[in-house]
């Protein structure tokens, strides 16, 4: 059996896009998924990463996997229907298919929602025997405990940054209202047995370790285990958290102690009415400077995140965000725009006050508006966030805002000037009609006249 497992990109993050490999780290789903390939199956397996290399048009193989998120859902369709056309079995999973499998089901000859540990050994084993089910649903009993080794010699490692990316948490209970997670997957979080995650981190090479879980704070116990565990393998960590990291110094200081390079927070605003729009409320605005205060002190840099277009956000929002990124020495500010994900309460609740003005889901990768906000317009939305990406992105910007270098270390200025910049420089290189430009995917006769936009009813 050949299984091709592929991730399609959105045109912002695909190889070609605004990335480079200066922000890449190795992906973890499908070395995942090829990991649990079932071995009396005898399968050969490829790997197919948009974000790093083109996916190509004469794929070898029995069965096509594709995971998709809802800003990579119209070309991940636009690829299933042309594998389907020429007569490949086609297997859709991910965020997206989750929250809309009737949509995805019109794509593709299985469908797979929730997580795949369990759903993905069993619809290949289907499909050996002749046997697939249109679709497959994650069992109530799921554990991430006992998953195999990401299959990593399958990825080009000069594509990426590190190819050291761990999962030791998946999940997160917060159900901030811009999360697609909890819509999709549920508020379970779901950890992995330290004694697992530190064997898998300590077979790595190399010092550097990715921990791209969406939230490390999830029970108190279980980080204090994992990372007293983590101390002795002398490894340099980068991982994410929320800003309630600053409420427990005990944890701050174990986190410096096991290795702790960076945390990505999710500050998501400058202005406090804000948070409780999100359902953030762990974050306290007027506990940032402390807080960025506190974790330099430690070692430890910075990557901010902030969403604009929340309901009390006006115009100003944006110069009083860059002057507080300025303020607090934030190491590497990332900018977003507030995105409605389908099937999320503030979808619906947007869709009910006639809100949502965009209905291609390539536009939905967090960079475009496709909602018509509360207190500033559409243009006034997207120019804002374009002039908060070029002003922290100029130089002497960047010079303030890392000074004294003693302070940042080499990695953050490379990744400010040589990563982020240049995202920066792009931001504007990706209007809607090349988000939605899947024209590179030809569409068999039979498949033609198929709509790979959005089906929501």
């Amino acid at each position: 059996m050949k299984i091709a497992l592929l991730a399609p990109a959105g045109a912002m993050h695909r190889y070609h896009g605004s990335f480079g490999i200066g922000i890449h780290y190795a992906p973890l789903t499908l070395t995942t998924l090829a990991a649990l390939v079932p071995e009396e199956l005898n399968a050969e397996v490829v790997i197919y990463d948009e974000t790093a290399q083109a996916i190509p048009l004469d794929i070898d193989a029995d069965l096509i996997g594709i995971t998709a998120i809802t800003g990579t859902s119209s070309r991940a369709y636009a690829f299933a229907d042309y594998y389907r056309g020429r007569g490949c079995t086609v297997v859709l999973g991910g965020v997206h298919p989750t929250m809309l499998p009737e949509e995805a089901q019109a794509h593709a000859d299985a469908v797979v929602t929730g997580f795949a540990e369990q759903t993905w050994p069993q619809l290949l084993r289907d499909f050996a025997q002749g046997q697939l089910r249109p679709r497959y649903a994650q069992n109530a009993d799921f554990t991430i405990a006992g998953r195999p080794t990401p299959r990593r010699e399958l990825l080009d490692k000069r594509r990426y940054i590190t190819m050291n990316t761990v999962e030791v948490v998946r999940g997160c209970s917060l159900g901030c209202t811009f999360c697609a997670y909890p819509t999709a997957f549920g508020p379970a979080v779901h950890r992995r047995p330290v004694a697992e995650a530190i064997a898998e981190i300590a077979a790595l090479p190399g010092r550097y370790v990715v921990i791209p879980d969406i939230n490390l704070l999830t029970n108190r116990a279980w980080v204090e285990e994992f990372f007293t565990a983590l101390i002795p393998l002398r490894k340099k960590w980068f991982g994410l958290v929320t800003s309630a990291i600053g409420q427990d110094d005990s944890i701050v200081k174990l986190f410096a102690k096991s290795g702790c390079q960076g945390l990505l927070i999710g500050f998501e605003s400058v202005n406090e009415e804000s948070q409780k729009f999100f359902h953030k409320r762990v974050n306290k605005v007027g506990g940032y400077p402390a807080l960025m205060h506190k974790l330099h002190d430690s070692g430890i840099v910075v990557q901010g995140c902030f969403a604009f277009g929340g309901d009390d956000e006006d115009s100003s929002v944006f110069e009083r965000t860059v002057e507080l990124v300025a303020e607090t020495k934030i190491d590497l500010p990332r900018y977003s725009i507030l995105t409605p994900f389908p099937n999320t309460a503030y979808y619906h609740q947007l869709q009910a006050e006639d809100r949502i003005i965009e209905h291609d889901w390539a536009m939905y990768d967090v960079e475009h508006v496709v909602f018509t906000p509360n207190k500033m317009t559409v243009d006034q939305l997207h120019e804002g966030t374009v002039w908060a990406w070029d002003q922290t992105y100029q130089l002497p910007t960047i010079a303030k805002r890392l000074a004294p270098f003693t302070r940042a270390p080499l990695a953050s200025l490379v990744t400010n000037l040589f990563g982020y910049r240049g995202y920066a420089q792009k931001f504007t290189e990706f209007p809607r009609s090349v988000m939605v430009d899947n024209s590179d995917i030809p569409q068999p006769d039979d498949v033609a006249g198929r709509d790979v936009t959005r089906a929501l009813a």
